[in-house]
């Protein structure tokens, strides 16, 4: 396999690996639409922001997974993902929430890449 192929396969492997996660969030939200409000109401987050935080997992998701704008939505996931980790995994005496705030790091970092370098050959955007 030549290096050309090996990062399309790659890159699209990424951006899928990172679009499922914000697809899935996004559409298990709907479902659990009261319980998460109300956990972002409890870290001082208004209920009302939970619409756009939706739109923003499911139409930035699905168009990451796409490679459609990829660079403005990696940033804007990269962006609401670092704040995400702020608002909500701060207790860093918490094991788990230090590993879930790191966790949150780790795609924010995976995400900057896709601004860097783009989606890759096999996307939207390269077509």
């Amino acid at each position: 396999m030549n290096q050309q192929t090996l990062q399309n396969i790659t890159s699209l492997a990424g951006r899928v690996l990172l679009s499922i996660m914000f697809i899935m969030a996004g559409y298990s939200k709907i479902g659990g639409y009261e319980g998460t409000q109300g956990y972002m109401e409890s870290v001082g987050v208004p209920g009302l922001l939970l619409p756009l935080v939706i739109a923003l997992e499911l139409i930035g998701g699905l168009a990451l997974l796409l490679g459609f704008q990829a660079r403005i939505n990696a940033f804007l996931l990269a962006g609401f993902t670092l704040l995400a980790g702020l608002l909500f995994h701060n207790n860093f005496a918490d094991q788990m929430q230090m590993i879930l705030f790191m966790k949150n790091m780790a795609i924010t970092g995976g995400l900057l890449l896709i601004v860097a370098f783009g989606p890759g050959k096999w996307s939207i955007d390269r077509r």
